[in-house]
């Protein structure tokens, strides 16, 4: 039974990183072939984190 009184948890971290397997699910099905590790890179937006 769920808690009474909306005590709903979010994990910020767990829910970003859902995300990005979910980016990482669609880029995959819509490639053609197996996603490069550049291509991965560009999904997950290393390259912006690193020059962030």
């Amino acid at each position: 039974m769920a808690p009474v009184g909306g005590t709903a948890v979010q994990d910020h971290v767990a829910l970003a990183e859902i995300e990005l397997c979910g980016e990482l699910i669609i880029a995959a099905s819509a490639a053609e072939d197996r996603l490069s590790l550049e291509s991965i890179d560009e999904v997950l937006r290393v390259a912006e984190e690193r020059q962030g």
